[in-house]
């Protein structure tokens, strides 16, 4: 059976445009519905390689392409599951997308539901811990240092920001599907962590603080970070097992949190390669 759109939506009163402009501004609509709206072929893509189940799916001809119509029916081929598929107009598509030069493919995706409890860590896990993060594209910067580097989780504690705002799903380009992601209580994070045998190391800037080459990252490891503005909690900092620094060489004291992160979990990876 071809996969071909089923309608073509022009009015912005719509109420499946409407349903649509809420999933794409409000996290409440977003949490309450258990769905989360993505922009781009490529998020699309990446996030249906990763398993998750898509609710429908929306594009504007004007902006697609042929070749874009041509990967979505590759995307799709198998009929089981396929999403409902419908057309906007360019002007409605407009008011929806939520970046400039659109390639013209929006979807509804079911949120995928992650807990601890239902986390499962290998062995020898090595795992991002941050602490009250509040900028969606601090967050999606991480996941794809989590995607890259790899890294077995990332676990957000006391999130301030919605974990699949749109803007933080585009900053991780879909990673924010491919790396196990949970959002929970910083001190339950803690205690699972210490219940697996993870050793935790606090990233601050404290007298205390070891430099990050100088630690052991070979065995099972949770590299904690706080925001910018703040950085960990007190009793965060005093909670995990090891304090740790990067030097900082110039003027200012401190890197942003997503490129801190990187340089924390590629430096875990080369020891766990090297074996030093």
């Amino acid at each position: 059976m071809p996969f071909a759109p089923l309608d073509r939506l022009s009015s912005p009163q719509n109420p499946r445009v409407k349903a649509l402009a809420r999933l794409q501004q409000k996290a409440a609509e977003r949490r309450a519905q258990g769905l989360t709206l993505v922009e781009g072929l490529r998020e699309l893509t990446i996030a249906v390689g990763a398993g998750v189940a898509v609710a429908a799916l929306y594009t504007c001809p004007e902006l697609a392409g042929a070749a874009t119509a041509e990967a979505l029916q590759t995307l799709f081929a198998a009929e089981i599951g396929r999403p409902e598929w419908l057309e906007l107009t360019r002007s409605v598509f407009e008011k929806l997308a939520y970046r400039e030069g659109s390639d013209g493919v929006l979807a509804v995706l079911h949120t995928p539901a992650r807990t601890l409890a239902t986390l499962r860590l290998p062995p020898n896990p090595l795992v991002l811990v941050l602490e009250a993060v509040e900028k969606p594209g601090n967050l999606g910067a991480i996941l794809r240092t989590a995607d890259a580097a790899p890294v077995d989780a990332v676990l957000i504690g006391d999130a301030r920001t919605d974990l699949f705002n749109p803007n933080a799903i585009r900053a991780s380009i879909g990673c924010v599907f491919t790396v196990p992601l949970v959002a929970a209580p910083m001190a339950d994070i803690l205690a699972f962590l210490k219940e697996k045998g993870v050793r935790t190391y606090a990233a601050a800037l404290t007298p205390r603080a070891h430099a990050y080459t100088a630690c052991d990252f070979r065995g099972p490891t949770a590299l904690v970070l706080g925001t910018e503005a703040d950085g960990l909690t007190p009793a965060t900092q005093a909670a995990c097992d090891d304090t740790i620094i990067i030097p900082m060489m110039g003027r200012i004291d401190s890197l942003n949190v997503s490129v801190a992160g990187a340089v924390l979990a590629f430096e875990a990876v080369r020891q766990r390669q090297v074996g030093a």
